[in-house]
């Protein structure tokens, strides 16, 4: 992006500045409502009227975007919060896996201690298999 804003820019700038130097003439100027008159070379209201209207272009986009700002701080901020839950939750997440984890390993060791538990559930896997071998 800089390097077409020089490609326009460079051009452009050297068309004002030769334009400007080359008209050296004095020029008087006059505000009409008031009595005051300024004589000034010519290709000094070239470089101020130039310079004068780069800044009211930039301040006028400056002022367009401020919206745009403001909907993008909102964001960032909406995506601070959001990434601050996000690591809670992961977080949250990882001690309930390692609860899990826990858990699981509890009621292995408890199986493998208690044969009596182990019955019960091959009892119910011999009753479901007969239901399932009848249709």
């Amino acid at each position: 992006m800089n390097i077409i804003r020089m490609l326009i820019g460079i051009p452009i700038t050297t068309i004002i500045l030769v334009f400007a130097f080359v008209n050296n003439d004095l020029v008087t100027f006059s505000l009409w409502p008031f009595t005051v008159e300024a004589t000034v070379s010519l290709s000094v209201v070239v470089i101020v009227l130039t310079i004068l209207g780069f800044i009211m272009g930039r301040l006028s986009a400056w002022f367009a975007y401020a919206p745009l700002r403001r909907e993008l701080f909102k964001r960032k901020k909406e995506n601070r919060k959001l990434s601050e839950e996000h690591k809670k939750l992961n977080t949250t997440v990882d001690s309930l896996k390692d609860n899990l984890e826990n858990l699981k390993a509890q009621t292995v060791e408890k199986k493998e201690g208690d044969d009596s538990e182990k019955a019960v559930p091959e009892f119910f896997k011999g009753v479901f298999s007969r239901f399932n071998k009848n249709k």
